[in-house]
């Protein structure tokens, strides 16, 4: 399937390492020019030195509130324009509520959310100058609560309401808005957990790998790989009809509606 994305230009955040690596390793395989965006240059110029295509790097913090604007002029500024903004940036503290606090709430909010939101206000006009789109990788905590992801999937309900409202705004603007819900995915990040589980109940790290997904109710824990295509597939004209659209990529996990 020919995703027609060839020469078009896209600004991936979080893209120095797991799911933001596996987008930004897909999109260059399709031909694009990308942008790379997180806080660590170093990382983000390990990337971009594997990628087959033109690369800015730009290693900035989105919880800055100058930040999107900056990112988004020194994108316009090296390619002339803005195709598609992939909003991927940001994790979010794990915790017993009543431990939470206050800055844990703010810093949560500051990268995933507000990050977004003003990357997204940013580059409305220059996606909406080439009938561009919009792809925010977000998580299916948002959709259903847990008593240790209570950051995390209150950010995450946000993100999906802020999809449907750029969506909506799209749909006069020509801009496509879609996001996409990754389950539990086999990045870094993961390793803390599985290590966890395994202290919890008393076994090696590579078995509570194997029991973890059993004990979540799907067959198997999901590749970065596997959220990349489907952001090729969204950002793509082969997706034309697909607006406002949250997909739970996630194997299985979210039962609820």
């Amino acid at each position: 399937m020919d995703l027609q994305l060839s020469g078009k230009v896209a600004i991936v955040t979080g893209a120095s390492k797991g799911i933001g690596r596996a987008i930004a390793e897909t999109l260059a395989a399709e031909g694009m020019k990308l942008v790379l965006a997180a806080r660590s240059r170093d990382l983000l110029e390990g990337v971009a030195a594997g990628l087959k295509t033109e690369c800015l790097v730009q290693a900035v913090d989105l919880r800055d509130p100058s930040a999107a604007g900056a990112l988004v002029a020194a994108t316009v500024e090296r390619f002339g324009g803005l195709d598609l903004l992939v909003n991927n940036a940001g994790a979010t503290k794990r915790g017993d509520f009543l431990t939470l606090s206050d800055e844990d709430w703010s810093d949560g909010f500051a990268l995933k959310f507000f990050g977004a939101m003003r990357l997204s206000r940013a580059a409305w006009p220059h996606l909406k100058a080439r009938q561009g789109s919009i792809v925010s990788i977000i998580g299916v905590g948002g959709r259903t609560g847990s008593a240790e992801f209570a950051i995390g999937g209150s950010v995450n309900a946000a993100s999906m309401n802020l999809t449907k409202v750029l969506a909506d705004r799209g749909v006069a603007d020509g801009v496509r808005v879609n996001a996409i819900n990754p389950g539990t995915i086999a990045t870094e990040r993961l390793q803390v957990r599985i290590r966890s589980f395994a202290k919890e109940h008393g076994i090696s790290e590579a078995e509570a790998a194997q029991r973890m997904p059993r004990a979540m109710g799907v067959a198997r824990f999901g590749e970065p790989a596997e959220i990349a295509r489907a952001v090729a597939f969204l950002a793509s004209p082969q997706a034309a009809y697909l607006q406002g659209a949250v997909i739970d990529v996630d194997g299985g996990l979210t039962r609820t509606l």
